[in-house]
């Protein structure tokens, strides 16, 4: 069974002293060894920010891919070999901007892979700007009067949408981000992670003690993650909004099927194992013809 030291390497994190990813990159690790997973058995995809270096600092399959584009190959890989666990590790920006419509399309499809997001209400690797879920009135250099846009809410917008398992986690407590993730990667379909994560270099006003004052958690609140009504209001709970952080479960529904259950061509098994069938080159020319 693998531990801690099999999903490890050598190469060390670049990341500012103090950054709320090396909570993450320990949770992650500590995740997939809960979980029971060997590194082969495992495919993270990432995009672009400061976390999406996440697989060059772990003994693990990794593919990084263009801006916003994460959970589309993501889609794409799962497809192609289901029976891999797929995590998506990415930031704010990636995941609720550019990566938005993937997002969207990702919730409603369920398909089975983890979507751990990054959240630290900024464009960190770009030093400084604001990002979707940035809250109003924060002052950075593209918003000197203050940024005017109300802060978009992922974990509302997802269940709205018909997400089956919807969670956020803090890059400070280790031990309950890890546990969320070994239960999303069980989980049947999408799995949304939505991490809070201090950015101790662009957004010092959020700072650790400035969520260790806010976060709590639902279950010690008696909270039934069932309940689709009670929590969409635990999700308009948002730092955006001056509230409470949730953290933990805050909704999941293990009876929507995932996409790929649902695909006939993966009936007989992942399609990197099945045989190469080709067809006669006489149908290809006869499609040709009736194309042009």
């Amino acid at each position: 069974m693998a531990t801690v030291k099999d999903y490890t390497n050598d190469v060390r994190p670049t990341w500012c002293l103090g950054c709320g990813n090396y909570g993450i990159w320990n949770s992650i690790k500590r995740g997939l060894v809960e979980a029971g997973l060997e590194p082969e058995q495992v495919m993270m995809v990432t995009g672009i920010g400061c976390g999406s270096k996440m697989p060059d600092y772990m003994h693990i399959p990794g593919l990084n891919t263009l801006h916003g584009r994460t959970l589309a190959v993501a889609t794409g890989y799962k497809l192609a070999n289901h029976a891999a666990r797929v995590i998506c590790v990415h930031g704010d920006g990636d995941g609720y901007s550019m990566g938005a419509n993937h997002f969207l399309q990702t919730v409603r499809r369920n398909i089975g892979l983890v979507d751990l997001v990054q959240n630290n209400h900024v464009y960190a690797l770009t030093k400084g700007q604001y990002s979707p879920t940035s809250r109003s009135g924060w002052v950075t250099k593209t918003s000197p009067e203050g940024a005017i846009e109300r802060p978009l809410n992922p974990l509302a917008l997802a269940i709205s949408q018909g997400a089956t398992f919807v969670a956020r986690g803090f890059a400070l407590d280790i031990a309950s981000l890890s546990k969320l993730i070994a239960i999303a990667l069980s989980h049947r379909g999408y799995a949304l992670i939505d991490v809070m994560q201090p950015c101790v270099s662009f957004n010092r006003p959020m700072n650790y003690e400035w969520y260790r004052e806010r976060v709590y958690q639902v279950a010690d609140a008696g909270h039934d993650p069932a309940d689709r009504d009670a929590a969409l209001t635990i999700a308009f709970q948002y730092p955006g909004n001056g509230d409470k952080i949730p953290l933990g479960i805050i909704y999941q529904d293990e009876s929507v099927p995932a996409y790929e259950e649902r695909v006939p061509a993966l009936a007989a098994g992942a399609l990197v194992a099945q045989p190469l069938r080709t067809r006669p080159a006489q149908d290809y020319q006869e499609l040709l013809e009736e194309m042009f």
